[in-house]
């Protein structure tokens, strides 16, 4: 009798861990990741921050050039009714040095959880991207010519990766026949005032055949309101200071908002050849404690054509043009104008190697630190400011995903 009771007992062991394979069976965590690295070449390096004279060309590692080296963990578990629990966790970090992307963030890229259902859409929690990016990420310039090299001056409007928003809760709906649209709102978290810090942004996108266009607003309010520099209680803060500061916009870093609307959209005429454009106008608006008393406000156009001879190669093209609105005292606007190339080769699905160039002018003059007229000065895509209105940028490197 004892040796039967036994033996049920086994029997319900074995079936207690069946199911609960069965319950894993249905759960999935993914790790992956991105190395990139290359040598690159950079005339007219300004010696110092601020420095607009005696820049020197430079020949050195630049590492994430055509992909952000990151790795991370992302997952979901299904929950039944076609609902699944989702999540992921992604670092960056320099390959060149081991050092993390943003010090203090161990998972500076993403780090949210949320819930997912293919008849209601995603309602994610955490530090997300915003609408704005997602929508408009299809047809940004950085697509193919990197947002190293290939982000209009300064990344000026944030076509790039680089505003990660906490605190944020973003709603992203199902394709309607083609469209959808994502709203997400992040928690300043400062007393006394809901709106001090906070981000909110709205985007839609939609698709049909070979066309496609995105559109995108984001606002980013200072936690201080305009007094100084962004706070770490702001849902834009990126653990090194305010984004959206470079040489194009260092006398509006104490802005008491920053502003952005886009549009971007393309057109594939073939297996070889497709066409993007964008638009964009930025604004930056002034608080009562603000270095600057008038909104500037910065558009930007830009165009890129991309052409695959053959299965292993992509090169690509593109122009892009800014200017700025006359404020706070500057008679002369800056612009500035670019062109980049890029050819890229695979190896493989996970490995490619790539070549790079990119040259701009600037012309006019933008608001200095110590809010007077500066010479407008050169600035490509991501890399730190040239000492002149002129700069030429190239880098072969290697990419490979896992």
């Amino acid at each position: 009798m004892r040796k039967v009771q036994e033996a049920k007992l086994a029997f319900a062991g074995m079936a207690a861990m069946l199911a609960t394979g069965g319950a894993f069976a249905q759960s999935s965590v993914t790790l992956y990741g991105i190395v990139d690295t290359g040598v690159g070449y950079l005339s007219s390096q300004a010696p110092s921050t601020g420095a607009t004279t005696g820049g020197k060309s430079v020949v050195k590692m630049l590492e994430g050039v055509w992909g952000g080296e990151r790795f991370g963990l992302k997952g979901s578990e299904d929950l039944g009714g076609g609902t699944k629990a989702i999540f992921q966790l992604e670092e960056g970090f320099n390959i060149d040095t081991g050092a993390q992307a943003k010090a203090g963030l161990a998972f500076n890229r993403a780090s949210w959880v949320g819930l997912a259902n293919n008849t209601y859409g995603s309602f994610t929690m955490g530090r997300q991207y915003t609408p704005y990016y997602v929508m408009l990420s299809p047809y940004s310039p950085t697509t193919w010519l990197t947002g190293a090299f290939g982000t209009h001056p300064g990344d000026l409007d944030a076509l790039d990766t680089d505003y990660r928003i906490n605190n944020a809760l973003v709603y992203t709906s199902p394709s309607f026949g083609g469209l959808k649209f994502s709203g997400m709102y992040a928690l300043g978290g400062v007393a006394g005032s809901f709106n001090a810090g906070s981000t909110w942004s709205i985007g839609a996108q939609y698709l049909a055949g070979q066309a496609g266009i995105g559109v995108g607003f984001a606002r980013f309010n200072n936690a201080t309101h305009g007094g100084g520099a962004w706070s770490a209680s702001s849902t834009a803060y990126s653990g090194t200071g305010e984004q959206g500061v470079s040489s194009i916009t260092n006398g509006y870093q104490n802005a008491a908002a920053q502003q952005r609307f886009a549009v971007t959209g393309g057109y594939r005429f073939n297996s070889q050849w497709d066409v993007s454009a964008s638009y964009s106008n930025v604004q930056y608006i002034p608080g009562i404690s603000s270095g600057f008393s008038t909104t500037a406000i910065f558009n930007t156009g830009g165009m890129v054509l991309h052409y695959r001879p053959a299965t292993p190669w992509d090169l690509a093209a593109g122009y892009s043009y800014t200017r700025a609105t006359q404020a706070n005292g500057i008679q002369d606007a800056a612009s500035y104008q670019q062109i980049n190339l890029t050819q890229l080769y695979s190896l493989s699905k996970r490995t490619r190697i790539y070549l790079l160039e990119a040259y701009q002018r600037a012309n006019g003059q933008t608001l200095g630190t110590n809010g007077k007229p500066v010479k407008a000065t050169a600035s490509i895509g991501e890399q730190s400011a040239a000492s002149s209105r002129s700069q030429f940028a190239a880098t072969l490197g290697i990419n490979h995903q896992f």
